[in-house]
């Protein structure tokens, strides 16, 4: 078959363009860049992986995904895509060639359906085999891959479909129309394979293979939809496929590949082979030399793996992960990382230290992204990027295809949404668990994480609904050789091992194994032989006993404060503990349960300690709900004033005396040290949390009152001689949960808990079956009626997570669940909170004495793009900026009354990432409603029935 019986009249890109760009030379160029991203992208030891999964030459993997790359947009050629450009339809409608059914140019067809139903003949004329039911065929397989390249698999076809495409699918078109998509797909088939040819799939498509395919494909595909490399490669008019002229265009398109795909910095990162001492500025401590002298032998295998590391907070458990992760690319050939964590501002934390670590100790594709829905507002992603060399465009440009197509390009190739295929990363694990629910372009996730040592920081940290997604991501991640290491300070046993099995599971291997951790320790799985090696304990570089205080107390929050302090009561006792700090100097934080418990605790503080919330920094408040850019401000000082000691500090930097008030927030990954901490009750793991909070560090000048070791005071809400829930913290905490601790930490008052030694015994103590053998009768029965409730509660977010979670890759044939055929993809909003957590964020307009509106109480900030704000009524990036750094996170049901006064701005919903927001105007505060605050900062406003307000202290609502 001459390659001139091409059709070039045939369009595959209009948009934006001096003419339109033949189909063909779209298809040839996807196909070339396909080939660089595999040759540039993936390491030699990911291919070899896929290759052996597909029982082929590596070179074979190669020619398939440049040959499938190039038949993508096949679907294109079909009456309803061509005729979007009504000129050139005209031209192919009065050639008697391209008959159809009458009307079918005017049918809604996306040409990726087109696509999915056209390639499964094509591919079957070129012996792909087929067999029933067709989900299961290669033929089929290979048309529905590709036939989900904008993001969304579509439902397999019936052998019925098969029998009769056009029948089924007028749109598709006559005869005429079949044929030139044939001429299409040969005219590719034959520049990709040469004179050798290309074989035929004969087995069915892995879906760990699958997905990384598509998202190389679908990666491709919008690099060379860029505007000014389509302008460049243009045709002359009246240019025709005649002989040599496809080869040429090939060869200009296979010359350039390289150049683009490094232009967008998707390349792959080496990691030099050096010991622990040449990484870090310090001898290793026992766990980090335990690690770094035991792991290289047991990745001996090259094969990826699953690291599993438990130890407190303050054991270099960071160092330790970034060490191993090292020692685990070289070993399996992993070309990145990415290191995951539970909050934003914990990634925003560890950004920089991932950024510092990969100056010094990584070679090759440098490119680091920050990666969360508020990353790009971090000034020190900003900086990081500049020092590792990451342009905040990629270095590129404006993508032609439909609006559709266009913005997705933008947002995962540009900058920080280059997302998880840039090859160094940190950011939120909600990033990469969106990679196993039905989500637009999950296999973009996939194709990131593949190629990467995943890091997963506070393995412990997430409830059922995340830990069942972590599980199911760990299936994919084994089954694609990936390796994996987990850090918790509180991990039970029962889940660690649900992790372990998940991922063996992922590596093939079915048999169920019990996995102890211990504490300090770690231990390894191997992805190659499913083996885990036994438990390696290390001595903690800080044994050292936690001081406990167990007080029954009398809850008595109020936001006034001002009022007489009972005796017995929550503010009685919390001022006696705090008292010390107050006369004698020292640090102490304060952990409450919810964010308007912390504002009333301070309130009460600053009343009863007045001098002291005077002094600056005195007295600090730190949770959720204050616009971002003052809550980095916030966190920014702590970290100053409590953070960890150093040679070259400052006099002064420490402060004399200083109470922190704050929510969970302070809980992970933020290295803050204080003299004393006091918390509300909540279950065992997250109070051992916060009592690493406590003389975290070695530090000189600690006040006489602290003594040797580090104190914790639990301030248990009681009522009749047990624990009685506050009503206002609703289902923060599991009630059984909570009694189930408060009994193993009376049992430990008079000894104090061990750290590391009574840890993992008290962790899994907490959950045992038989905890209520020990109670009276009564109690007992309480007791199991409460751990009904909560393992209900767990069932059924597990339950959630089982229904909405694409399947496990094993067995998996039919790519349609992987997105639940396009019918219900879910929004990925649904997975970036845990349930329950606030899920909107809203923007404070405050209205001035004048009338006009500012971003700010104090009137210096007016709001961009409105009618008051001059003659500016465009926003800039800048302004963009300038508003998301003012908004506040929210509970959704504050906002379920919400109506026309709280939309945004109307020239704001240009920009999608504020045509979400809610928009509050707040006007000053009446005087008989300011509860405690001062009267010159306090803004409110009505939302339905409540009244939310915004003042030094966050918002809230009542």
């Amino acid at each position: 078959m001459p390659v001139s019986a091409v059709d070039v009249r045939l369009w595959g890109k209009s948009r934006g363009l001096t003419r339109s760009y033949p189909v063909i030379c779209h298809l040839l160029d996807t196909a070339a860049a396909a080939g660089a991203l595999w040759d540039m992208m993936l390491t030699d030891e990911t291919k070899a992986q896929m290759a052996r999964r597909l029982g082929v030459p590596v070179e074979v993997c190669r020619q398939w995904l440049c040959l499938w790359a190039g038949l993508h947009d096949i679907g294109k050629i079909s009456p309803p895509f061509q005729a979007m450009v009504p000129e050139a339809y005209k031209v192919l409608a009065d050639n008697p060639a391209y008959v159809h059914k009458p009307g079918a140019e005017r049918e809604r067809l996306r040409h990726d359906v087109a696509g999915h139903w056209a390639l499964t003949q094509i591919l079957a004329d070129w012996n792909y085999p087929q067999a029933s039911p067709p989900s299961r065929s290669p033929h089929h397989q290979v048309a529905q891959l590709l036939g989900g390249h904008h993001g969304c698999f579509h439902r397999a076809l019936e052998a019925k479909h098969l029998k009769n495409l056009e029948g089924w699918m007028p749109e598709l078109g006559g005869p005429g129309w079949a044929a030139q998509r044939r001429e299409h797909a040969e005219a590719v088939r034959q520049l990709v394979g040469g004179d050798g040819g290309v074989p035929a799939l004969e087995r069915e498509l892995p879906a760990d293979v699958a997905v990384r395919f598509l998202g190389l494909i679908v990666v491709a595909d919008w690099l060379v939809s860029q505007e000014s490399l389509i302008e460049a490669r243009l045709p002359g008019e009246g240019w025709e496929a005649v002989e040599g002229a496809l080869q040429r265009h090939w060869d200009i398109a296979v010359s350039q590949a390289r150049s683009v795909v490094a232009a967008a910095r998707l390349g792959v990162a080496r990691f030099p082979a050096r010991g622990f001492g040449e990484q870090f500025p310090f001898a290793p401590n026992a766990l980090q030399a335990s690690v770094a002298e035991d792991l290289p032998g047991l990745t001996a295998g090259g094969r990826g793996g699953l690291l599993l590391v438990t130890a407190p907070t303050g054991d270099g458990k960071t160092e330790t992960a970034l060490h191993a992760a090292s020692v685990m690319a070289r070993a399996s050939g992993a070309g990145g990382l990415y290191f995951a964590l539970p909050t934003m501002a914990t990634a925003d934390a560890m950004f920089g230290r991932v950024a510092g670590f990969a100056e010094s100790n990584v070679d090759g594709a440098r490119a680091l992204t920050l990666l969360h829905s508020m990353a790009w507002l971090s000034d020190a992603y900003g900086q990081a990027a500049t020092m590792v060399g990451s342009a905040v465009d990629g270095g590129l440009g404006a993508t032609v295809s439909d609006a559709h197509t266009s913005t997705d390009a933008g947002r995962w190739l540009r900058g920080a949404k280059r997302g998880l295929l840039a090859p160094l990363g940190a950011g939120t694990i909600d990033q990469a668990l969106t990679g196993v629910l039905p989500v637009r372009y999950n296999a973009l996730r996939l194709l990131g994480l593949s190629n990467k040592v995943f890091v997963v920081d506070e393995a412990h940290a997430y409830g059922p609904w995340m830990h069942s997604l972590l599980v199911r991501l760990l299936e994919w991640l084994g089954a694609m050789g990936t390796p994996v290491v987990l850090l918790s300070a509180t991990l039970a046993g029962r889940a660690a091992t649900s992790l372990v099995e998940a991922y063996r599971r992922g590596c093939g291997f079915k048999d169920s194994v019990a996995v102890e951790p211990v504490y300090p320790g770690w231990l390894y799985v191997d992805a190659g032989t499913g083996a885990v090696s036994p438990p390696r304990q290390v001595a903690s570089g800080r044994p050292r006993t936690v001081r406990l205080q167990v007080e029954s107390v009398a809850w008595d929050t109020s936001l006034r404060g001002a009022g007489p302090v009972g005796d017995g009561t929550r503010s009685a006792v919390l001022a006696r503990h705090l008292e010390p700090v107050v006369t004698d100097g020292g640090c102490a934080l304060v952990c409450c349960t919810t964010v308007a418990e912390a504002q009333r605790t301070y309130r009460l503080l600053q009343a009863l300690f007045p001098e002291l919330a005077a002094e600056p920094d005195g007295l600090m408040l730190l949770h959720s709900r204050f616009p971002a850019q003052r809550r980095k401000e916030i966190t920014d000082v702590c970290e100053v004033a409590f953070g960890k000691p150093g040679s070259d500090d400052a006099p002064g930097r420490r402060p004399r005396r200083a109470i922190l008030v704050a929510t969970q927030v302070v809980e992970q990954s933020l290295d803050l040290d204080f003299d004393l901490v006091v918390s509300d009750l909540a279950p065992l793991a997250q109070l051992l949390q916060r009592a690493g909070r406590c003389m975290r560090h070695e530090r000189e000048g600690r006040p006489a009152w602290v003594g040797r070791d580090p104190r914790l005071v639990v301030l248990e809400p009681a009522a009749d001689g047990q624990v009685a829930v506050p009503r206002t913290w609703g289902t923060v905490y599991d009630v059984a949960l909570l009694r189930r601790t408060s009994m193993l930490l009376r049992e430990s008052q008079t000894t104090g808990i061990a750290v590391p030694g009574d840890v993992q015994r008290l962790v899994d103590a907490v959950y045992a079956e038989d905890f209520a053998d020990r109670l009276p009768a009564a109690a007992a029965a309480e007791l199991r009626r409460q751990d009904a409730e909560r393992e209900a509660s767990e069932l059924a977010e597990k339950q959630l997570a089982t229904m909405t979670a694409v399947p496990p890759p094993t067995g998996l044939v039919n790519l349609a669940k992987l997105t639940d055929a396009g019918l219900g993809v879910l929004d990925e909003a649904l997975v970036t909170t845990r349930l329950g957590a606030d899920s909107e964020r809203a923007v404070c307009l405050y209205r001035q004495p004048g009338g006009e509106w500012t971003l700010d109480q104090e009137g210096e900030i007016p709001v961009p793009a409105t009618d008051g704000a001059g003659d500016r009524t465009r926003l800039d990036r800048g302004d963009v900026r300038l508003i998301m750094r003012q908004t506040v996170p929210v509970p959704g049901r504050w906002l379920a009354q919400s109506g026309p006064d709280q939309d945004v701005p109307a020239r704001w919903t240009d920009q999608p990432v504020l045509s979400d927001l809610v928009a509050l105007r707040m006007s000053p505060t009446p005087q008989q409603l300011l509860d405690g605050d001062p009267a010159d900062s306090s803004w409110s406003c009505r939302v339905g029935d409540h009244t939310l307000t915004m003042s030094d202290i966050g918002l809230r609502r009542s």
